[in-house]
This record gives structure tokens, sequence and C-alpha cells, in this order.
């Protein structure tokens, strides 16, 4: 088996589903298309309900589905791979974009943010831990 290569810095490199139900979505997603999931250890080691999506056939992790809770509406949202997430969010505001969360530091995972395009729309960025 060939190790696959690491998603390039910026573009689109991982997704998350939130849901109030991620059972449900869990179960939709499964059956519509073959992914599979997998419980988050580090999350779940805090509490949080997170689960890592792989695709039929590839064992690489793609994405995740995390339980809000009811804390959140549902949604889904594309994550860009990039270098800084400081900086990003800097030039995201210089670009007329919006920093909705700053920099969330993640001792057991990468950093990461979430923002608004200039027309409102979600996207996150994030970076390895320490990056």
């Amino acid at each position: 088996m060939t190790t696959p290569a690491a998603p390039a810095v910026n573009t689109v490199a991982w997704f998350e589903i939130a849901s109030d139900d991620p059972e449900g979505v869990q179960r939709f997603y499964g059956d519509l298309f073959g992914w599979r999931f997998r419980t988050d250890e580090n999350s779940a080691a805090v509490g949080m309900d997170y689960r890592l999506v792989s695709y039929d056939g590839d064992e690489e992790v793609c994405g995740g589905v995390f339980g809000t809770r009811g804390d959140m509406p549902g949604h889904a949202v594309f994550t860009v791979l990039v270098r800084d997430v400081a900086e990003t969010c800097r030039t995201v505001e210089t670009l007329g974009g919006k920093v909705l969360s700053q920099v969330v530091r993640n001792e057991s995972g990468p950093d990461f943010a979430y923002l608004h395009d200039p027309s409102g729309n979600l996207f996150g960025i994030f970076a390895p831990a320490g990056s």
C-alpha cells in the first residue's frame, strides 16, 4: 500500500458536518456513499462526540462529523490547509472577510479557526499544531 500524498497548502483538505443527531448523519452518509466512521479518541477524552470519516476502500481520514448537542445549528463546512492560522485570519480581515473564532490551539491536533468570506459563507482553516 502506498502512502497518500499530504494535501497541498491552500487547498480544501478536510470537511466537517455538524448535527444534533450525529448518529443519523452517520447512518445517512454511510448508506448513501459508503463512508466509514470511527470515534476520535482525543475528542472523546474531553467529552466531545467527534467521528472521523474515511471513504469506502480508503483508510485515509478526510473529514469529521460532530455532535452539536443543540449548541449551534447544523451545518457542513470545508476547511483549507494553511501554513499559519493567525496570519491567514489577519489576511481574511484585510480582504473583507470576518473571523468568527480566533485561533483555537489544540494540543492533540491541528490549530484552526472559522471565518466568513465577504459574502457571509462559512469556511474553516487549519494548520498542524504549533505551525
